[in-house]
């Protein structure tokens, strides 16, 4: 793999023939676009894991793996964020409308006319350029698939205009999601936890204050009763004032409203746009990014002394990311300023003990979140819905790896499958093999 031009823009050329190759990069080289290439679906691969290349013209018969299960993987791993134009000379209608399907921008057949790859390449950058003005970033929380995947659902809602609920445990970044929200663009108000939210002139206030932005609220579930009901009565007015609302919250809010501690009209109006948190354990290879970002910061600030490499061992860094850690990201941040005071290298020993019994797991039973919606529901339809959820869940968490799925269900892989197809888990689409 090798890099031809040094402009901004990067294009990706993923191709198995050398003269392709050489050829698309002149072309785009001339054009003054920064250029990478790669020879098989491999390098591809290793190097979409480090970069995010503006656009990847991708060909679809490559010895290693062939274009089409490269963009699948791109598409399941989260990591299909740019566009993608795929090339063939020996390719039918279906493969390329295939493709399109999983989310290749466009389609362009070889021997390449000049004028149609320039063309292809100007309009997917610009739609591109216009996509990402809509898109939120949460590379605070990591840069991993879960978190690609997360950045989009969280568009979608907020193009939606609909009220957005963030739910997650405490420390999975609720703060750093509303502030990826708050941009110069738009009006941004913050209404924090101990706001007392009333109605007559403070509501009306605002309402006019977010006008034509975001109205955000935060830990919904430390508000009193008489907030909870002020809230809801601002819901129907939100849409004649362009206002999306913004609602976070730490607390098991389905819990809440089966013990009367939170009204249940309220969660009903929220639960249509709901966006779960992962708690950090669910996506790991985020933490030594983390890690090193972090540490970076307070050297900075000369919190940290010397080096992240010079400071802590690799058994350390495995602590580290293999802990449970039950306060999440805010958790990590706080351990490591910790760690921070101490001077010379940072042994494995010594994060052991900063870390005590968060370390691992508990083994204690956690009482499963209770939504609105079950309380709706029928007894075994509400059985069913919960199956599904947990079955969801242990697929995110697990990578889709079966074995590891049906070992912490506790099932055999043939009850595994039974299952998932019982509950309409498409897991041929899904999964893959452990």
């Amino acid at each position: 793999m090798n890099i031809v031009s040094n402009h901004a823009r990067e294009i990706l050329i993923v191709d198995d023939e050398p003269g392709i190759r050489e050829l698309l990069s002149e072309i785009l080289v001339e054009e003054g676009y920064r250029v990478v290439l790669a020879e098989n679906a491999q390098d591809a691969r290793m190097y979409r894991q480090k970069q995010e290349p503006a656009l990847v013209l991708l060909d679809i018969w490559m010895p290693d793996t062939d274009g089409v299960t490269l963009l699948r993987e791109w598409a399941n791993n989260g990591q299909l964020t740019m566009p993608v134009i795929m090339m063939s000379g020996h390719a039918t209608i279906q493969t390329a409308v295939g493709a399109t399907k999983i989310g290749a921008f466009d389609f362009l057949e070889k021997p390449i006319s000049l004028e149609k790859l320039l063309a292809t390449v100007r309009r997917a950058l610009r739609v591109s350029m216009e996509n990402s003005s809509q898109r939120v970033s949460l590379s605070q929380l990591g840069t991993g698939g879960m978190i690609h995947n997360l950045e989009n659902a969280l568009s979608r809602l907020m193009r939606s205009r609909g009220p957005v609920l963030i739910l997650g445990e405490a420390g999975a970044g609720h703060e750093i999601v509303t502030a990826a929200l708050n941009t110069s663009q738009s009006p941004w108000v913050f209404i924090a936890p101990e706001t007392r939210l009333t109605k007559d002139r403070e509501l009306l206030t605002i309402l006019d204050e977010a006008r034509d932005g975001i109205l955000c609220c935060s830990e919904i579930g430390k508000l009193t009763r008489t907030e909870q009901k002020n809230l809801l009565f601002l819901l129907p007015r939100l849409a004649q004032h362009n206002i999306t609302l913004v609602c976070t919250s730490s607390d098991s809010l389905g819990n809440m409203a089966a013990d009367g501690r939170f009204e249940v009209p309220l969660l009903t109006a929220l639960s249509g746009g709901i966006l779960m948190l992962p708690p950090l354990r669910d996506h790991r290879e985020d933490i030594p990014i983390l890690i090193e970002r972090k540490w970076n910061e307070m050297s900075e600030q000369h919190i940290a002394n010397g080096s992240l490499l010079s400071a802590l061992t690799p058994e350390t860094l495995t602590t580290l990311t293999n802990a449970y850690w039950p306060g999440n990201i805010a958790q990590l941040y706080q351990t490591l300023e910790n760690l921070a005071l101490v001077k010379g290298t940072i042994n494995d020993t010594m994060v052991r003990s900063v870390l005590g019994e968060t370390l691992s797991q508990h083994k204690r039973g956690v009482p499963p979140e209770i939504t609105v919606q079950f309380l709706m529901m029928t007894l075994r339809d509400a059985r069913e819905a919960f199956e599904r959820y947990y079955f969801e869940r242990l697929l995110i968490s697990e990578k889709n790896n079966m074995s590891r799925v049906a070992e912490r269900a506790g099932l055999e892989r043939t009850h595994l499958y039974r299952k998932l197809k019982q509950l309409n888990i498409s897991f041929s689409r899904r999964l893959t093999r452990g």
